[in-house]
């Protein structure tokens, strides 16, 4: 059997749907898994065994039609019995449709759904503490029944070489393992999803009092004037600690350096995920029109910690939908503080520093 599995979505997104690829390795042994993901993405799944090819979506078919007409031909070519859609939107609708593929299967929607063969709908409810993100994907492959027996983390594969690179480049830069290193998640994929600058400059101050760690900033070229500004905003004492240019300019590069560290601490997102992928504790902060439970993946309130504005005040939320929570999201920060989660952060600390 012949399978392809689609996921355009972003890093986050990518890394969880692998484990449909492990979960349809270990259902039908010697099955063919193609797995297809935007050219960006591709680095977080290097080196992964449970797929054999991976297959770059790239921006040119988004942006001409023939090119786009002719990766269409190329996947017909391929000749797969079986297409599981995750990513569910247009481009992957025609994607499916045009592999013709006898079996067919992705997220109920109302108005696709007789585009497949078959269609799962996503419980709202998690049954472990994988969350939805998980147990959902899990339902493309298995009966309700299974589960939670199949439940899954997801993982990144890094080469021996990638991790010593990224040691010797630490050591470089004045930074061993004989003290601790954080990495600070400081900025969110946009504005709606970032911790206020001022508030996430507090809780690195907060962070500083607590540990003597090596402080590392994850931010992308385009975001270093916000981070220079969260940095600018911190003591003089944190300054000391913070190693401001110290970053890897590639993805691979980031998740060498990330493996090294001993906690990764921020803002909700594709970091937060590689790092449980790598076995790294996270204390993560949630954005106000963020759903936690759909993403809280694998928190057990020690290794894996979050905070949600709902948790302190929930009543901002009552009756309210998330396209009103996204539209809002930056007057629901303003009622964020960081004193909210300052003492659940101090043991997380202690407990994985």
């Amino acid at each position: 059997m012949k399978v392809l599995v689609i996921q355009q979505k972003m890093i986050g997104d990518v890394l969880t749907s692998t484990i449909i690829c492990e979960s349809l390795r270990k259902k039908y042994p010697g099955v063919t898994i193609d797995y297809l993901v935007n050219s960006n993405t591709k680095p977080v799944i290097l080196e992964n065994p449970f797929f054999d090819r991976i297959i770059e979506f790239k921006t040119e078919y988004r942006n001409d039609k023939r090119a786009f007409y002719t990766f269409l031909k190329n996947i017909r070519n391929s000749r797969y019995d079986r297409v599981i859609d995750v990513y569910g939107k247009l481009e992957s609708n025609l994607i499916t449709l045009f592999s013709g593929a006898s079996q067919k299967i992705s997220f109920y929607k109302w108005y696709t759904h007789f585009l497949y063969t078959k269609t799962i709908k996503r419980n709202s409810k998690p049954l472990t503490n994988a969350s939805v993100a998980i147990e959902n994907r899990l339902r493309l492959v298995f009966p309700e029944d299974r589960i939670i027996d199949e439940i899954k983390r997801p993982k990144i594969f890094l080469t021996k070489e990638e991790k010593e690179k990224a040691r010797e480049f630490l050591e470089s830069n004045g930074i061993s393992k004989e003290k601790p290193i954080l990495m600070i998640s400081a900025l969110g994929s946009d504005l709606r999803k970032t911790f206020p600058l001022k508030k996430m400059a507090e809780v690195i101050d907060a962070i500083a009092r607590t540990t003597d760690a090596c402080i590392l900033f994850n931010y992308i070229p385009s975001q270093e004037k916000e981070a220079r500004t969260i940095y600018n905003l911190t003591s003089l004492k944190t300054k000391r600690r913070i190693h401001f240019d110290v970053f890897a300019k590639s993805l691979r590069g980031f998740l060498a350096v990330l493996s090294h560290c001993n906690a990764l601490i921020g803002n909700e997102g594709g970091a937060v995920n590689m790092s449980k992928a790598l076995d790294i504790p996270t204390f993560t902060i949630f954005s106000p029109w963020i759903n936690k439970k759909d993403w809280s993946i694998f928190e057990d309130g020690e290794t894996h910690m979050s905070v949600h504005l709902s948790d302190y005040l929930p009543e901002l939320f009552l009756n309210k939908k998330t396209k009103e929570l996204k539209k809002n999201s930056l007057e629901l920060y303003a009622h964020f503080k960081p004193d909210f989660f300052i003492d659940q952060l101090s043991i997380f600390l202690n407990n994985n520093v």
